[in-house]
């Protein structure tokens, strides 16, 4: 009998326990729900002034006016507009497109071969490479900016979209996250791919490739958002104003005879679309990629 009732008796630690799991699950809610306003709250600002007149943000500078009778749409329609003498907005997003697209694709191809090559075979000098690659992400892009800007000039490729691309094809964070993914694979599925006889090529595309779709759509997502926003490298390939792309586009909206800032934000409000798109597109094997190996078993 005494044993019947001890058995329907709560457990107080775990009543104590679960109280402080739910105390805790409210507190961590209510951060992130503040931090998420934080990093939202300059979007926000930067929308409601892309409805304002520029004149009215220089008086009153950046602010949340919430009056929507006093939102209006000229800043948009301007840089929609596409009339020779305003903004060439859909040609400069045009260009970031194209950039952009040509970036990725290079980039994701050429590292996932540096680092399969890395991560699924043994020869002699791969700790020293992998040293090398990982010793390029501690150098800045500054420092190597004047070198390449002169290999740029002596190979021809000055205002040319290989120019742009070119330097930036073997990125080390690239090729880094691949190998670390793929390290993370098991190598029977070389030897089984070898038994069955396919190729060393076949076993690369046909099996491996296939399982490194979430590292894909990670890298993709970290490499379009790099090639979208860049704006230092292509500003000083390119020369010709049909080139230009976005970022540098809208850069060229700040003179020294007047400042554009309304247009600016309408224009980098709307630039912000085709990252929330491909986020939204890729989101669940992004976030498979990022915490890809983080458990083992």
């Amino acid at each position: 009998m005494d044993n019947t009732i001890s058995k329907i008796k709560p457990n107080k630690k775990n009543k104590v326990g679960g109280r402080t799991r739910s105390v805790l699950t409210v507190l961590s809610t209510g951060f992130f729900a503040l931090l998420s306003c934080l990093v939202a709250m300059p979007l926000v600002i930067g929308f409601t002034a892309s409805m304002r007149p520029g004149s009215e943000m220089m008086a009153q500078g950046l602010h949340l006016n919430l009056n929507f009778k006093e939102w209006m749409l000229d800043n948009y329609l301007y840089l929609l507009s596409g009339n020779e003498d305003s903004c060439k907005f859909f040609n400069w997003f045009k260009n970031s497109f194209v950039l952009t697209l040509i970036s990725v694709i290079g980039t994701l191809v050429l590292c996932y071969f540096i680092a399969y090559g890395l991560s699924m075979y043994n020869f002699k000098l791969k700790n020293v490479l992998f040293f090398i690659v990982i010793a390029t992400m501690m150098v800045p892009f500054e420092i190597l900016m004047l070198p390449l800007y002169q290999e740029i000039i002596k190979f021809g490729l000055i205002d040319t979209t290989l120019g742009v691309v070119l330097p930036g094809l073997c990125g080390a964070s690239t090729i880094f996250f691949f190998k670390q993914y793929m390290s993370s694979l098991p190598k029977e599925l070389l030897d089984a791919g070898r038994i069955d006889g396919a190729t060393e090529y076949g076993i690369c595309l046909r099996i491996m490739l296939p399982i490194t779709k979430p590292a894909f759509a990670a890298m993709a997502i970290l490499t379009s958002m790099g090639a979208w926003n860049n704006l230092l490298w292509p500003m000083l390939i390119y020369k010709d104003a049909q080139k230009f792309t976005l970022p540098i586009g809208l850069n060229t909206l700040l003179t020294p005879y007047g400042n554009n800032y309304d247009v600016l934000i309408a224009g980098s409000m709307f630039s912000l679309i085709p990252v929330f798109i491909v986020f939204i597109l890729f989101q669940k094997y992004f976030v498979e990629g990022m915490t890809a190996g983080a458990v083992k078993g």
